[in-house]
């Protein structure tokens, strides 16, 4: 058969990632596909880039509306990244009759309902494995390996650059803004770090996660978002001696309730797996009804982890090209006139453990007014820690446990702590997960 003809839009770290790839492991590639695939148009600013990477006969724009209007192009490759622009492109592509491949976490999660209901009225794919969590296979596992299972929760560690910095906060009792500027130096951070570190990338990944799982449409402003900025090297050590790991979590729970959709700094027991999932690295542990905890671990970025899912969603969509459309993966896992309108929770209706830190003035009833205003909302103290004053000082740190409580409660005894003249400091608080 002729070789599917795929035009490139961006060739960037992962760009240039999947032109090497495709043309490392071609004969591979087509021995698994049927046929062989190609790069045959390319869309950059700068071309010179081409060059540096060995493009060859490959036909190259600097303009990319060039690329999905062209009539000889199957197949379009978006990794330009962003939410507008590649939008238009993505959308123009599929009116055009273009499948689509993607590694942009937020062009799926924002506009991912209209992008997937352009391509079901034109009969074509949307593929985005790379969309989350780099190289891991989790959205074909979750999709397809898991589709006999009621998911019933499940929870990722999805930005590397969040987990590198915690990783290192523990390992070497380093300051957040001390390892978060190395994280830039050696490129796990951008200049603005802000969406690793507070949690919008995550959010992005966990939005399409959830609507897999759970036969949901795409819901990211209903994600609840917090990042790690606010977590001290003290935290870290408190969460030690307690038997914990803070990792930045993505979280997704069904509950009677609704969905839980949530990313936050989290307390998990030390001995669990992904507790241990340290530097850079990405995982994911989804529980399902009839296989229980399945977890997906390794590459979260990088140049051809990532272009290993992109590559591998070409092989899917080439394997497809004479299948029966109708038949094919729903790109949500279940058939679009079958997605649920399952309410997403409010976090005040979220119910987890909580780690609570607090300065107080060392003197007596400071704790007994403590647990007074704890108790007064049913909120029960499952572990507790009381560090002796520094010399010459009179304040304390206090450190608890608590079980299982409703956040809304937690939030109004958090209020009243901080109102009590005896303590000095705003209260930390961070969730705490079993993930059993």
């Amino acid at each position: 058969m002729e070789p599917v003809k795929v035009g490139l839009l961006g060739l960037g770290t992962v760009g240039g990632g999947t032109a090497t790839v495709l043309k490392r492991n071609a004969e591979e590639i087509a021995r698994r596909a049927g046929r062989g695939i190609v790069i045959d148009y390319a869309a950059n600013l700068n071309l010179s880039r081409a060059e540096q990477l060995g493009l060859g006969d490959v036909r190259l724009t600097e303009d990319a509306f060039d690329v999905v209007s062209d009539p000889d192009i199957q197949i379009v490759v978006e990794l330009i990244g962003g939410y507008t622009v590649a939008r238009d492109l993505v959308l123009r592509a599929i009116h055009n009759g273009k499948h689509i491949v993607t590694a942009n976490k937020a062009l799926i999660a924002l506009h991912g309902n209209e992008i997937f209901a352009a391509a079901q009225e034109q009969g074509v794919m949307v593929a985005f494995e790379a969309a989350v969590a780099g190289g891991i296979p989790v959205i074909k596992a979750v999709r397809e390996g898991l589709a006999a299972n009621r998911i019933e929760w499940l929870a990722g560690i999805i930005n590397g650059t969040g987990n590198f910095i915690l990783t290192e906060m523990r390992d070497k009792g380093r300051a957040f803004g001390d390892v978060l500027s190395e994280a830039q130096t050696l490129g796990y951070a951008e200049a603005d770090p802000t969406f690793d570190v507070e949690g919008i990338d995550a959010a992005h990944k966990l939005t399409i996660l959830s609507a897999i799982a759970f036969g949901i449409p795409l819901q990211f402003k209903q994600t609840y978002t917090e990042g790690i900025t606010k977590i001290t090297a003290e935290d870290v050590t408190y969460a030690t001696e307690l038997g914990y790991r803070i990792k930045h979590l993505g979280i997704a729970r069904r509950t009677a309730k609704g969905i839980e959709q949530r990313v936050h700094p989290t307390l998990i027991p030390h001995r669990r797996l992904i507790a241990n999932v340290d530097g850079v690295m990405n995982a994911v542990l989804v529980k399902g009804d009839a296989v229980g905890p399945t977890l997906y671990y390794g590459a979260g970025a990088g140049a051809e982890p990532t272009a290993s899912a992109v590559i591998a969603d070409l092989v899917d969509i080439a394997r497809a090209l004479t299948s029966d459309p109708t038949n094919r993966v729903p790109h949500l896992a279940f058939q679009p006139s079958s997605l649920a309108d399952t309410a997403i929770l409010p976090i005040e209706e979220v119910e987890t453990a909580f780690y609570l830190r607090m300065c107080a003035l060392d003197r007596p009833g400071v704790l007994a007014d403590v647990t007074r205003i704890l108790g007064d909302r049913q909120i029960s103290i499952e572990a507790f820690i009381q560090k002796e004053p520094k010399t010459g000082e009179n304040k304390v740190d206090i450190i608890m446990l608590t079980q299982r409580v409703r956040e809304g409660n937690m939030d109004e005894a958090i209020t009243a702590i901080e109102a009590l003249e005896s303590i000095c400091s705003s209260v930390t608080r961070i969730r705490v997960e079993s993930l059993g």
